[in-house]
């Protein structure tokens, strides 16, 4: 076995702007340190405009933002909520803590998200709601979906961990469905460490959601003089983060535009010069449709098979360079048998074996993309008949 070379290129290192220091400085100095604080109020202001969103509720992460949406759904045992098997647990778990059932739906073979041709067999009597990932930051086809969800009374709920910064057809990802979360975790475009938001584009679910982030209390209407106490008035948690985290998520929000700059040009850089090495060794890139945008989220390459993934992640690893594979099947994993169901994933179960993520964060450089493009281009993986899955219409 060939010796591994130093690590030179990590798949991920969170990204300063360099303004971190100062905000948490003046947030210890000025307070409250307490969640709802000054820096609170201008981080949802500044998601408010990225997103174009009516409401934006920090929370401590995007797991507790879904939560959050479960708990404004009233769900409980016997109800049925409609995602796709190709996404991270905290999607399902969300439901699943309620007593609700995930139904696993299948993903698209080019952009890798939901199949919305798949949703509507799904739904029956007990679905109260459908929830669409953006993989990668590539918008799923929401208006076919939120057709779906409108011919039978359904919310639509947008896990926009991937997406902050997309468009669909001129809309902002997380400002199609009623209620839509964000990450901020390190490894996202912007971050704090550990953060998430629910955003919420009903009013009905504005002033519930703000009770159910305060421990099920009406503390914020208490602090705003509209009440003379603040009582326990609903099922809740402690779901809102400190304002030194959002000090921290104001920093990055305010360079948003440069951190987009920065991800795009390393996303474009692998796009463009792998593209004939791709096509020589059968490996398929990204599918962006032409009536969206992306974020620079995350760049796969899927490989022909899982024996070529699994000899590339070692073959980049002995180059310096940390690739990794991304979400397993969800209806294939223990829990997901347990809690959920499905008539199938089979586009799933292939394109898990096959994905590859390359390293791209912010901070990268010409070298830094230099020396990854030459790793994967070193690398010749056999070439076989792609799967038929790989050719799946619109």
């Amino acid at each position: 076995m060939k010796a591994t070379k130093q690590l030179a290129v990590p798949f991920n290192k969170g990204y300063l702007t360099g303004a971190e220091p100062a905000y948490l400085q003046q947030a210890m100095a000025n307070g409250p340190m307490t969640g709802d604080g000054p820096f609170t109020k201008r981080a949802n202001q500044l998601l408010n405009q990225i997103i174009g969103a009516r409401h934006t509720l920090l929370t401590t992460s995007c797991t507790h933002a879904l939560d959050m949406t479960a708990l404004l759904l009233d769900l409980g045992p016997g109800d049925e909520v409609i995602l796709p098997s190709f996404t991270f647990c905290s999607t399902a778990n969300a439901y699943a803590l309620r007593g609700a059932r995930p139904v696993f739906v299948d993903c698209r073979a080019d952009t890798l998200n939901i199949d919305e041709r798949l949703i509507e067999a799904a739904v029956t009597d007990r679905t109260r709601a459908i929830v669409v990932v953006h993989y990668a930051g590539v918008a799923a086809e929401m208006d076919a979906i939120t057709a779906v969800a409108r011919r039978h009374d359904l919310v639509v709920i947008e896990d926009n961990a991937h997406g902050l910064g997309g468009t669909y057809r001129g809309r902002n990802l997380g400002s199609i469905g009623e209620l839509a979360t964000q990450s901020f975790h390190e490894t996202k475009n912007v971050h704090c460490g550990e953060g998430g938001a629910l955003i919420l584009n009903d009013d009905r679910f504005y002033d519930r959601a703000e009770i159910i982030r305060e421990k099920g209390t009406n503390r914020g209407q208490f602090f705003r003089g509209m009440v003379d106490k603040y009582r326990w008035m609903d099922l809740g948690s402690s779901y809102l983060p400190s304002d030194l985290l959002a000090a921290f998520l104001t920093a990055q929000l305010e360079h948003f535009p440069e951190i987009q700059r920065r991800r795009l040009h390393v996303w474009n850089s692998y796009h463009n010069r792998l593209a004939t090495w791709a096509v020589e060794h059968g490996v398929i890139q990204p599918t962006v449709p032409s009536d969206r945008t992306h974020p620079a989220h995350l760049y796969y390459l899927l490989l022909p098979d899982l024996q070529s993934r699994s000899a590339m992640l070692g073959h980049l690893l002995e180059q310096g360079v940390l690739g990794t594979f991304h979400y397993q099947p969800l209806h294939l994993a223990p829990a997901g048998q347990k809690y959920g169901r499905t008539d199938g994933c089979p586009v799933t179960e292939d394109v898990a074996d096959r994905l590859l993520r390359l390293p791209l964060y912010a901070g990268m450089d010409d070298d830094d993309i230099d020396l990854v493009i030459r790793a994967v281009e070193s690398y010749r993986p056999v070439r076989r008949t792609p799967h038929p899955a790989a050719a799946c219409p619109k």
